[in-house]
């Protein structure tokens, strides 16, 4: 497995939320000195931790793990899907009809 892909996207995560390690640390419930580790892809997190860093950088596994495993949502579907869970119900169903309408042509 490439460490440092998961690595890069655990940092680029980490700088999009402009969070210092030690801040992601706290949110994460693990040390700075884990997260600097994981950052320059020494080693992998274990589950539990993974979990715990996806959840407080508020990405998905998709995201993180996108360079390594063969099937996943591409990033732009899980933007997009994040971006229309923003959106008011009646939005979404708008958008919604618009994209079924636009694919059917």
């Amino acid at each position: 497995m490439d460490l440092s892909a998961v690595a890069k996207r655990v940092y680029e995560a980490r700088k999009a939320k402009n969070l210092t390690q030690e801040e992601l640390a706290a949110k994460a419930d693990i040390s700075a000195t884990h997260i600097s580790v994981l950052e320059r892809g020494v080693k992998l997190p274990n589950l539990d931790t993974f979990i715990a860093i996806a959840n407080a950088l508020d990405v998905s596994a998709d995201y993180l793990l996108q360079d390594v495993v063969n099937r996943s949502v591409p990033v732009q579907y899980s933007e997009l899907s994040e971006l229309l869970e923003k959106q008011p119900v009646d939005v979404q169903k708008r958008i919604n009809r618009a994209l079924k309408a636009f694919l059917e042509e």
